[in-house]
């Protein structure tokens, strides 16, 4: 049975922690899916076709990419639960790992239809710096019914947000960093 990694995200815009993920994703699991989502509970200053071809030049540009990385834009949908119902018809003989960053675990039982989503897939949680996973929330989602587990990997201490309200350019990989140029984005 394949095992496929299902890695949405708002890649707004996409960093070098996102290239970290990705990478390590794609050592662990036979295929990586990845996509840009418009998440409910952000502000979001790109068009979601902007970022996901942000998403594209990232994926592009992963040393050592081991060909199991996709990106499937047609599986974004404001409701994960849609977006996985979406990829088992699509790779129906496969399991699925919904991976999120720690930094939504304490939102995630207020997503639409968690339960549901949470039956369909096993939950891998991406551990971000100052972020504390607490127990009792990780309990709350095994009591969801699915397995939960938290990656083991060190995730550059940077995010989306840092970019868009301080410029720092750290944050972001050099092809990305000349897409938004070129594009005049986030001036």
């Amino acid at each position: 049975m394949t095992k496929i990694a299902l890695f949405g995200t708002s890649a707004d815009p996409p960093t070098a922690g996102h290239k970290t993920i990705i990478k390590w994703l794609s050592q662990n699991f036979d295929k990586v899916v990845v996509w840009a989502s418009d998440n409910p509970f952000k502000y979001h200053q790109t068009s979601l076709e902007q970022r996901s071809t942000m998403l594209s030049i990232l994926i592009e540009n992963i040393e050592l990419n081991q060909n199991n990385i996709y990106l499937h834009q047609e599986l974004s949908s404001r409701h994960t639960l849609e977006t996985v119902e979406l990829a088992r018809k699509k790779w129906d003989d496969s399991e699925f790992t919904l991976v999120v960053g720690s930094d939504l675990v304490k939102q995630l039982p207020s997503w639409y239809q968690i339960e549901k989503l949470l039956q369909k897939v096993e939950l891998l949680i991406i551990p971000r710096q100052g972020i504390i996973t607490e127990e009792t929330d990780l309990q709350q989602l095994k009591e969801l019914s699915t397995e939960v587990k938290i990656a083991f990997l060190e995730v550059p201490n940077v995010s989306s947000s840092t970019y868009r309200k301080q410029g720092d350019e750290m944050t972001i990989t050099p092809a990305i960093k000349d897409y938004i140029y070129r594009q005049k984005l986030y001036q």
